[in-house]
C-alpha cells in the first residue's frame, strides 16, 4: 500500500483511469457484437447505423488512448468485411 500522500493519491488516479477505460472497452466490445449480431442476421436497417457507431467508438478509444491505432484498424476492416 502506497504511504505517502502523492503515492496515495496516483494510486487513486491509477484506480479511477482503470475503471473509465475498461468501460470505454466494454462499449465497444458491445458495439461490435451488435454489428456482428446485425450482419449474421443480414438485417441491413441495423447495421448501417451499428456499424457507423461502432466505427466511432473504435476512433474515440484510440483517441482516449484506451486501444492502439492499428487495433482499431482491424476492428473496423473486420466488421466491414462482415457487413459486406
Amino acid at each position: 500500500m502506497p504511504i505517502t500522500k502523492s503515492a496515495k493519491k496516483a494510486l487513486r488516479q491509477t484506480l479511477s483511469r482503470t475503471d473509465r477505460n475498461k468501460n470505454r472497452k466494454l462499449v465497444l466490445r458491445r458495439a461490435i457484437r451488435v454489428v456482428e449480431k446485425a450482419a449474421l442476421a443480414k438485417d441491413t436497417a441495423a447495421l448501417t447505423p451499428a456499424l457507423s457507431t461502432a466505427y466511432k467508438l473504435a476512433d474515440k478509444a484510440v483517441k482516449q488512448q484506451v486501444i492502439h491505432k492499428n487495433k482499431a484498424a482491424h476492428i473496423k476492416s473486420r466488421l466491414a468485411k462482415l457487413a459486406k
